[in-house]
């Protein structure tokens, strides 16, 4: 079977977000009871949203945030609370919608919610871009290629999260073949870490980064890795 394009597999993640899953994921990012499955992935959100808000600047005021797949805006939010000027840019309207109506006081800061592609240039550039399970579709070689798009535009760090490639994770993945094909979500693409890393430092767009820190947070059926791009 051909690679996916990145068009043709953000088109799959925009109509599963936006159509497909859109209900369950307004329960999962709310706190409406979910089932005991969900439960360990929002408990796992939860963790790794804590983490990636801990790897940037306590006072963001006058940062300019990218919050690439904002989803409903759970960490745009906390990002503006610390004074960031934030970008909340998702492919699913609907989400974007409903994290707009969610939103109250941002406090100091402010959310510039939009729908559109977190690689569009005419968002600007930033002080920081915070990436949360957006990457994990893609292959290595497309993830590498993003953020060396990303970082021409980043004067400070790329926070990400990547599919770490474990036996737990395709244990996951062969259990959740078993689901009806409409509660799937869009493949995910699991990445071996050593060879990653080889990956980024090859790549020129991103001889100005090094890898900083890095983390891995396991909740049920939530594992993903957090990692850090630094100038």
């Amino acid at each position: 079977m051909a690679a996916l394009s990145y068009e043709e597999r953000r088109s799959r993640i925009t109509t599963y977000f936006d159509r497909t899953a859109v209900e369950a994921w307004k329960r999962l990012t709310s706190d409406a009871p979910v089932g005991r499955i969900r439960a360990t992935v929002r408990a796992g959100r939860d963790e790794m949203r804590s983490t990636l808000l801990s790897w940037l600047p306590e006072d963001l005021t006058g940062r300019r945030v990218l919050d690439a797949g904002c989803g409903t805006g759970a960490l745009a939010v906390e990002a503006a609370k610390r004074g960031a000027e934030v970008v909340a840019v998702d492919v699913s309207p609907t989400l974007v919608q409903l994290g707009r109506e969610r939103t109250g006081d941002v406090g100091p800061g402010r959310i510039d919610f939009r729908v559109g592609d977190m690689m569009d240039p005419a968002l600007g550039r930033f002080d920081h871009v915070v990436v949360m399970d957006c990457l994990i579709h893609y292959p290595a070689a497309d993830v590498t290629r993003m953020l060396a798009a990303l970082a021409e535009r980043t004067s400070g760090s790329i926070i990400f999260t990547i599919a770490p490639r474990t036996p737990a994770l395709a244990a996951m993945h062969a259990v959740g073949r078993f689901f009806p094909r409409s509660d799937r979500s869009p493949a995910i693409e699991p990445i071996a870490e050593a060879g990653f890393r080889a990956r980024v430092a090859a790549e020129p767009g991103l001889s100005a980064f090094a890898m900083a820190r890095s983390h891995r947070v396991t909740s049920g059926f939530y594992i993903s890795q957090a990692m850090e791009l630094a100038r």
